[in-house]
């Protein structure tokens, strides 16, 4: 059955978007870490590989509590765990491979380029970059994206991953605490992000599947502010987590809502506006950016054509962060 196969007709109208998105990307990523069943053996894994490459790290956080196992932490990924964008990278891997033509490539870089420059969330214009976007996807089975994207992570993601934050992480894990990635980004995505790292699994946006096929809708909305805390809601919930224990972590000010539900809210890298967020809050602030230079969720000018994939890798997840 499809990712849809749990709700009714009438659940589905009945229930706002961002509602509706955050319990589908709770559903999956408790699912994922079901079949998954081998975080022991992950963790063990990534701090063999962290002791071997001699990784430093800054202090631990000063508040997981050993076997505290009401408690989690959830991580934003783009700039957060990861430098830039996990959506470019993912699409210049998706360009290499001739996942989608020339004409697919101008048309979205120009979308994404209109959103990023404009700066608003139009929603006509995100309606069409949404339909455009998951179009590419549409008819592709879901394995061959969880295939491909294994491939993407080595060749693209796993030097761009922050030490600093992967350290945060695994202080959580060695409370033996669940650790959660929380992201925009497709779930298959994130969900190959988190096993790497080890972590628990991930909330991310999800595309509806039938019968393991991209049908080309989403599940409600992208996983995207206040979606986010929707999801982070309804996972605590099914997992029995203390939100007031937990700890949350992200960059950008749009993750404000989910760092607002946790007692441990983090600002990690952070843009202005959660810079000043935190400081009015008394937030906890790292920042791993050499000379705290701005980090933007940006397409680097000398990326070339692959940097016009990036625009076109929104293919499942499209509401990107602004600075």
């Amino acid at each position: 059955m499809g990712a849809l196969a749990w709700l009714t007709p009438r659940r589905r109208s009945a229930t706002p978007r961002s509602v509706l998105a955050g319990e589908a990307a709770a559903e999956a990523a408790r699912k994922a870490e079901r079949e998954a069943g081998l975080e022991a053996e992950r963790v063990a894994k990534r701090r063999g590989e962290g002791a071997a490459a001699g990784e430093e790290g800054p202090e631990e956080p000063e508040f997981p509590v050993v076997g505290d196992t009401n408690a989690a932490a959830f991580f934003d990924l783009d700039n957060t765990v990861m430098q830039g964008a996990s959506i470019f990278h993912f699409g210049r891997g998706l360009y290499k491979r001739k996942f989608f033509d020339t004409r697919a490539l101008a048309r979205f870089a120009w979308q994404q380029t209109y959103f990023r420059l404009v700066g608003s969330e139009n929603p006509e214009h995100m309606a069409d970059v949404r339909a455009s976007a998951l179009s590419i996807v549409a008819g592709h089975r879901v394995s061959e994206l969880m295939e491909i994207g294994e491939e993407i992570y080595d060749e693209y993601m796993a030097s761009r991953i922050w030490p600093g934050t992967r350290a945060l992480a695994q202080a959580h894990l060695d409370a033996g605490q669940k650790v959660w990635l929380v992201t925009a980004a497709p779930v298959e995505t994130a969900t190959i992000i988190a096993r790497r790292l080890g972590l628990t699994g991930a909330l991310g946006t999800v595309a509806e599947s039938v019968d393991g096929v991209y049908t080309g809708r989403l599940v409600g909305e992208p996983l995207h502010g206040p979606a986010k805390a929707e999801a982070v809601r309804a996972l605590a919930e099914a997992e029995g987590l203390e939100l007031a224990r937990c700890a949350a972590y992200s960059d950008s000010a749009n993750d404000i809502p989910m760092l607002s539900l946790v007692g441990y809210p983090y600002a990690i890298n952070p843009d202005s506006a959660l810079r000043a967020h935190a400081r009015e809050n008394g937030w906890r602030l790292r920042d791993y950016r050499t000379g705290r230079k701005a980090a933007k969720v940006g397409i680097p000018a000398a990326a070339g054509v692959g940097a016009l994939a990036g625009g076109a890798a929104a293919a499942v997840a499209l509401q990107r962060r602004r600075r």
